[in-house]
């Protein structure tokens, strides 16, 4: 078992490089197999969802190059494979954007259902709502989802009953192709939604409206190869500017899109953190106390939900009572019981959708364990805020999302190191 050993009370200072998008790598690598040939994929993040991903098309019969660290060469063509093996499928979520892609390039797709972190139910009835409307038809049996469709997709008008980032990813893939035009309403508007359409664009599709609430998507018989670049990630840039402000340090927080920041960043401002954007960065600094605020989770251009851990910490240490919403997941709190053994003063509402924080001097350090993704990373920043030597098991959760945690935190003044312990070890 792995874990994270860290000696917090020190402010983080320096510059700290982001890397590609999680959220847009693991949906524009599927996407490849729409293309009729090869393409090459740059700023990829060294993570763990998207090597299985990788694994996923090695086995499906792509050959995939590593060319330098974070760039890859695909040649999707020599896919003989419309399945992706249960084994494989369930490691994590965004495997259900092989359903989209397999549909678009052969009209039939055979994916377990999805796994990755347990935030509560997801359902994909709006992914095959999408799938429908183009003309396939669809069975669940043994928890995998077969689609199918006898000859071409057909273009379909698609109104999405509730948002999802997944499923106007997935639809997008599926009518990229499709004969006709598509049109997509009620749609998610996140970077990574957008930075899929540029992609798709990028191969000669022809995706308009990306970041709207409606996306026209008029199909294309033939896609070519592209060399691509995936956006910044928004999500890893914003758990450093969290960190920055907890430890009341100063980062410089580089390669990032200061506009796919605002809304946390302007929390961070109302915080007490002084924020300073360039063309392709961001500063964070904090010195000061820490204000108290609300936070309420919603889609873009909304607070992410994927962020709220993390500020979550902050306001642990805030002067004063804040109060979190969590408006996409309703387990996103899992965190708040590992919190509490560091001091926090956090309280539920019986729904689990709404958080009271009534602020602490400080946190603690304390054994803990990270039980998903974004809760792991959030107790990264409290570990780092604590004044004392804190442990973080289960820190796979925590490398499915963030290359190289522990190099670019001892980079920037942390005292972090990985280690291998005995499973029965705390």
């Amino acid at each position: 078992m792995e874990r994270y050993v860290i000696s917090g009370g020190r402010p983080l200072k320096g510059t700290v490089p982001i890397c590609g998008a999680k959220n847009a790598a693991v949906a524009i690598l599927p996407a490849v197999i729409c293309s009729d040939e090869p393409c090459v994929i740059d700023n990829i993040p060294n993570i763990s969802d998207v090597e299985a991903i990788i694994d996923i098309m090695r086995w499906m019969g792509a050959r995939i190059e590593r060319l330098s660290p974070g760039r890859i060469r695909i040649d999707a063509t020599t896919i003989t494979s419309c399945e992706v093996p249960a084994e494989m499928s369930r490691k994590m979520r965004a495997s259900y954007y092989f359903l989209g892609a397999l549909l678009s390039r052969f009209s039939r797709a055979h994916v377990s259902l999805p796994g990755g972190c347990d935030l509560g139910p997801r359902p994909i009835d709006q992914h095959l709502k999408s799938f429908s409307g183009l003309g396939c038809q669809w069975k669940v049996e043994h928890g995998n989802v077969v689609v199918w469709c006898d000859g071409r997709l057909r273009a379909d008008h698609i109104f999405f009953d509730t948002v999802s980032v997944g499923a106007t990813i997935n639809a997008m893939l599926a009518a990229v192709k499709a004969e006709g035009t598509t049109i997509l309403e009620n749609v998610a508007k996140e970077p990574h939604i957008v930075d899929v359409a540029n992609f798709l664009n990028s191969m000669g599709g022809d995706v308009r409206g990306a970041g709207t609430d409606v996306i026209k998507i008029h199909g294309s018989q033939y896609l070519r190869g592209t060399d691509y670049s995936i956006v910044p990630d928004q999500i890893e840039a914003g758990t450093f500017m969290a960190a920055a402000a907890a430890t009341r340090g100063d980062l410089l927080i580089t390669n990032v899109i200061p506009k796919h920041l605002e809304s946390i960043a302007s929390k961070l401002e109302l915080m007490g953190s002084e924020i300073t954007e360039y063309d392709d960065a961001i500063r964070v600094r904090h010195l000061g106390p820490i204000r108290p605020t609300n936070i309420k989770t919603a889609p873009h251009p909304g607070f992410p939900t994927d962020m709220q851990p993390q500020m979550a910490v902050l306001l642990a240490m805030a002067e004063g009572t804040s109060i979190i919403t969590e408006g996409i997941w309703e387990s996103r709190f899992k965190y708040v019981d590992e919190l509490r053994r560091m001091g926090a003063q956090i309280q539920l509402d019986t729904g689990g959708r709404a958080a009271v924080v009534q602020g602490v001097k400080e946190l603690a350090p304390a054994a803990l364990r990270a039980p998903d993704l974004r809760a792991g990373a959030a107790l990264v920043i409290a570990a780092l805020s604590a004044k004392g030597e804190s442990t973080i098991s289960d820190v796979s959760h925590i490398e499915r999302g963030y290359e190289n945690i522990v190099g670019k935190l001892s980079a920037v003044g942390a005292d972090i190191r990985r280690e291998t312990v005995d499973s029965g070890e705390n």
